[in-house]
């Protein structure tokens, strides 16, 4: 039976000095708790013969270990060298850098978040975004929650919860991480009714659903993240929008991305425009602020103002509603569309505008910095559930390590990481996604993994 006692004590291990520098960095709660947890699993692991009693140094080296993992965020900066724009897994769109000042700057201390400062009095929070989303899209007014899917959900809730809402079929979509429409409305107490089927629906299903039904909305959801090919039909936006406004309905348009600029100008598919929307007639549209918007994560409701003055007023409202955070950013990333310098100032467009000429350029100094790889035309993808199958054009950095996984491992685990992706056996990085700040880590930490890769 091993002699435990030979086990030092919490107290004798908290007088050793360098147990006292680590309460200096981590505070006595913390290595109390580091200190009772590690000489209790030592304590197990003698007991069952599978360590010998350590010595205090081995002891002192497991609580620093320990430490250090409990204290390491796990929300990290990465590198994406994986081409993929919006990649929802790396956090979606990249923000400006005045997106990132005035959350920094404005918001990280006090702020006149709910303060009229003409009057002295309590103000509303909407009101920051709300005039700005007016001035650039052309809506009567604006109302920003936590996310789209969010924002779907209060319009649903305040406007038809017991009450009839009519949907296409071809619109019954799920998107990332399990969200589906049909659920959605059934969360928020509305009726669904559906019209159409998978792949066609006319305008007559809308007119005689909206004869046999009493309706309080319309909802037209975009398609997002896939696309109906082959047999397919739907009326268009402005047609659907004027027959239910001849019922006497409003149309809810759920758009997603919410791009504010034309992406067939880029050489993409043309994503539906807010702009679009409101001019069809819309009477709500509801978007993104982290995908095509380009922003921090947001969902945005904009249209009339006497639905708009009802959803805010609805309980729902402040449990969604956004933080000081999320109005500081989103309002700095609406200037850039304000002042006409979104594609030279947000981060995806200047991205998705970023000539071929000026990427092939960049990849080319990384092969003569690392000195092995090969330059290869490839595709840069815009993600985050927008424009499902377009490519744009790029050129890449390909690498032939032996061990196209273990490579791929050993960049998430430098610092910062570094996201990639493999075809063909081949490791593939995409200058497109990588920022000009970040390519000296890129290709030190490049450097350092294929050095230390099999021959």
């Amino acid at each position: 039976m091993p002699d435990l006692s030979k086990l030092p004590s919490v107290d004798h291990l908290l007088l050793d000095p360098r147990v006292k520098e680590l309460l200096k960095t981590y505070g006595q709660p913390l290595v109390l708790e580091a200190l009772r947890s590690g000489l209790d699993n030592i304590r197990q692991r003698v007991l069952t013969g599978d360590d010998p009693i350590p010595t205090d140094g081995d002891i002192i080296r497991q609580l620093r270990g320990q430490l250090t993992t409990w204290t390491e965020p796990t929300l990290v900066p990465v590198i994406n060298a994986s081409g993929v724009i919006l990649h929802t897994n790396l956090g979606r769109a990249p923000l400006s850098k005045a997106t990132r000042q005035a959350i920094t700057e404005i918001a990280a201390g006090y702020s006149n978040l709910e303060f009229d400062l003409d009057i002295g009095k309590r103000g509303k929070r909407s009101a920051h975004a709300s005039r700005l989303l007016s001035l650039i899209t052309g809506a009567e007014s604006g109302f920003v929650v936590n996310n789209n899917a969010g924002a779907v959900l209060l319009v649903l809730t305040a406007l038809a919860t017991g009450k009839n809402v009519l949907v296409s079929r071809t619109q019954l979509v799920e998107i990332g991480g399990g969200f589906r429409i049909p659920d959605v409305m059934r969360q928020s107490g509305a009726n669904l009714i559906e019209i159409g089927t998978t792949n066609h629906v006319h305008l007559y299903d809308f007119e005689n659903a909206l004869e046999a039904h009493e309706i309080a909305l319309v909802l037209v959801a975009h398609h997002s993240n896939f696309k109906l090919i082959g047999f397919h039909s739907e009326p268009s936006l402005a047609v659907i929008v004027e027959v239910a406004h001849q019922h006497g309905v409003p149309v809810v348009h759920d758009i997603g991305s919410g791009a504010l600029l034309d992406t067939a100008q880029y050489g993409l598919a043309h994503e539906p425009t807010v702009h679009e929307s409101i001019e069809a007639g819309c009477d709500l549209v509801c978007f993104s602020g982290d995908k095509l918007l380009g922003g921090p994560q947001a969902g945005i409701i904009i249209g009339r103002e006497d639905l708009l003055a009802h959803i805010r007023r609805h309980p729902l409202a402040r449990a969604l509603r956004a933080g000081k955070l999320t109005l500081a950013g989103l309002s700095a990333t609406l200037f850039h569309y304000l002042k006409n310098e979104a594609e030279s100032h947000v981060s995806i467009w200047q991205m998705i505008a970023s000539p071929l000429e000026a990427i092939k350029a960049r990849v080319e100094n990384w092969r003569e910095y690392l000195g092995t790889g090969e330059v290869i035309s490839g595709f840069s993808t815009v993600g985050g559930g927008s424009l499902p199958t377009e490519e744009m054009p790029t050129f890449l950095l390909a690498l032939s390590p032996a061990k196209p996984d273990s490579f791929l491992r050993a960049l998430r685990e430098s610092h910062p990481p570094i996201i990639a992706r493999i075809e063909d056996d081949r490791v593939l990085l995409d200058p497109r996604t990588v920022f000009s700040e970040q390519e000296a880590a890129l290709l030190r930490n490049l450097r350092q993994v294929l050095e230390n890769q099999p021959n």
